[in-house]
């Protein structure tokens, strides 16, 4: 390859990855879930710390749904620079 094409693959592989880094800062998860929202976790009778190395949330207040279940992902606004 000649020296150009490397500089201009090295450029779209750099911006590529400014991208992603992007969107991947632009979502995060919380465990504020509807209980009737909840996707499943968990197995009956496991533990807040069972639960929680799998990644996911813990919450027993509510009687009757999922204890144990997936985190949300939510959507979190790009911070607009003030000048």
């Amino acid at each position: 390859m000649a020296p150009m094409q490397n500089k201009v693959i090295c450029v779209l592989v750099l911006v590529s990855m400014l991208a992603l880094g992007t969107l991947a800062q632009a979502q995060t998860e919380t465990c504020e879930v509807d209980p009737e929202e909840r996707q499943n976790c968990g197995y009956p009778g496991i533990t807040a710390s069972q639960c929680a190395s799998r990644g996911c949330c813990f919450n027993d207040s509510v009687r009757g749904v999922l204890w144990c279940f997936h985190p949300k992902t939510i959507e979190v606004p790009p911070e607009e620079d003030c000048f």
